[in-house]
């Protein structure tokens, strides 16, 4: 486990973190039966509001852009004044999150990280401990299968160099990154499948799906 510890933090303004959202009509495709596409893209919006919301208030975090060219995911966010930058060149997530970075990058952000849209049940004392835990290293939270990613952090001053995908767990600990392991069990808890939004459901979901769920799931 990696201690929670501020010997390595560094003397900055933070992390500025992307969250990239696909368009609702491609976005998490195994949450659609018995919903409607309606009901879908509701539910869908609120775990990326409440995601969003929790990394807002995390200390360490300086601020939070989303990365989409959805409209509707853009005018949610726009009314809650977080800044939404175009998925340019709409080729994935990876390319999203490079785009993402270089304009971050451009505007002098110290250090630059990535945060998963599907975390609905995220707290942010979590993941300010994460922060924390990770001091200047290129470090990632994988989720809770092990599998795939929920945080990639840059080091300071360097590009995010994101490899999302599948296994992409492994992939980053190969780029170099450091395994986030600790106790901020909400921030690896990612939703997919009906199954996953049972147990961040358990666990105590953000005020937005919640409220969702509560009318439509």
């Amino acid at each position: 486990m990696v201690p929670v510890t501020t010997e390595n933090t560094p003397d900055t303004d933070g992390v500025h973190l992307l969250v990239p959202l696909k368009p609702l009509t491609r976005a998490k495709s195994r949450l659609l039966a018995g919903r409607g596409s309606a009901g879908h893209f509701e539910l869908v919006t609120a775990m990326a509001v409440d995601t969003v919301a929790a990394a807002r208030r995390a200390r360490g975090v300086v601020g939070v852009v989303v990365v989409s060219s959805d409209p509707a995911l853009t005018a949610a966010f726009t009314a809650l004044g977080v800044e939404v930058l175009p998925d340019r060149p709409a080729d994935g997530l990876n390319a999203a999150l490079r785009h993402g970075d270089e304009v971050l990058r451009a505007r002098g952000a110290f250090r630059v990280g990535a945060l998963q849209a599907d975390l609905p049940a995220l707290r942010s004392g979590e993941l300010g401990w994460a922060l924390r835990a990770a001091g200047t290293d290129r470090s990632y939270c994988p989720d809770l299968s092990g599998e795939g990613t929920t945080l990639l952090l840059a080091e300071p001053d360097q590009p995010l160099d994101p490899r999302f995908g599948p296994g992409s767990a492994e992939a980053h600990g190969e780029s170099g990154a450091k395994t986030l392991a600790g106790p901020w069990e909400s921030l690896r808890r990612d939703v997919d499948t009906e199954a996953d939004l049972t147990s961040a459901k358990a666990a105590g979901l953000g005020p937005r799906t919640t409220a969702q769920l509560g009318v439509g799931g």
